[in-house]
């Protein structure tokens, strides 16, 4: 899929057969693990393979989830995620889940990430490791004071 080659992370994900619940569909938790997977995957990508963050750490400070279409076993889902704007403190992402085998996106999700130092214990300005990171990639139009 060329399209892959446009977002920060793409990455495939097989649905196992414990991700489903009573319904036989994939439970809605695991739409938000898969996300979270892929802003894991983000980190890495920034860091050099490692999540080493040096005192700063990315905290999850709100998301949300739109469900389109149930995913059920077997399937292996394409996750998309972008950093769509980047402030002095905060991270807006946003994700897709998309189902291989029904051919199309089944949840849409966004999210806000902010830079926690976790020896003051407090809330920081983003690192400019970060910034340097999301405007080689999507260019400095993405960086808002």
């Amino acid at each position: 899929m060329s399209e892959q080659d446009n977002n920060f992370i793409s990455m495939e994900v097989p649905v196992q057969w414990s991700d489903m619940d009573a319904a036989q569909h994939v439970n809605n938790t695991i739409y938000l693990r898969w996300v979270e997977s892929a802003r894991i995957a983000m980190f890495q990508k920034m860091n050099g393979g490692n999540t080493s963050f040096k005192g700063i750490i990315p905290i999850l400070a709100w998301q949300d989830c739109k469900y389109i279409f149930p995913v059920t076993f077997p399937d292996t889902v394409i996750v998309r995620l972008d950093v769509v704007k980047v402030e002095l403190k905060k991270v807006h992402c946003e994700a897709s889940i998309h189902s291989k085998r029904y051919e199309k996106t089944v949840a849409v999700s966004k999210c806000f990430l902010v830079p926690f130092d976790m020896r003051k214990q407090e809330k920081t300005t983003l690192p400019e490791t970060w910034k340097h990171a999301f405007s080689d990639f999507y260019g400095t139009s993405i960086l808002n004071p």
